[in-house]
């Protein structure tokens, strides 16, 4: 199994900034890609960003120009910068990472979550 760790959510006013953190752990061979995603109350989960270990992003046209998405292929780890937050960023926000694990023969695949961090941006 692959376990992620999220780390960094927080309350916020309009217009701060926040950083979040993941760590996966586990017989990891190969993580591609790695990202974020949300979920608002009464919403379904929906992508923010991801990151391939190529340095491919992909991200919500909601929060382009506003966060940034950034890894460290060798610690297994994703960060996102978030600026300039609005109320409607306010959600959990769920690390993602799918990849291959490193037992042999079989090289499973993995989609693993984080457990959720809360952001909370006021108005």
């Amino acid at each position: 199994q692959v376990q992620l760790v999220e780390s960094g959510g927080g309350l916020v006013q309009t217009g701060g900034s926040l950083r979040l953190s993941c760590a996966a752990s586990g017989r990891i061979l190969s993580i591609d890609p790695m990202g974020w995603y949300r979920q608002a109350p009464g919403k379904q989960r929906e992508l923010v960003a991801t990151l391939t270990s190529g340095g491919i992003t992909n991200y919500a046209d909601s929060v382009k120009g506003r966060f940034t998405i950034s890894r460290d292929n060798a610690k297994n780890t994703v960060s996102l910068q978030m600026v300039n937050l609005k109320p409607e960023d306010t959600a959990i926000y769920y690390c993602n990472a799918r990849g291959r694990m490193s037992d042999w023969p079989s090289r499973r695949t993995f989609d693993s979550w984080g457990q959720g961090t809360q952001v909370t941006v006021s108005s």
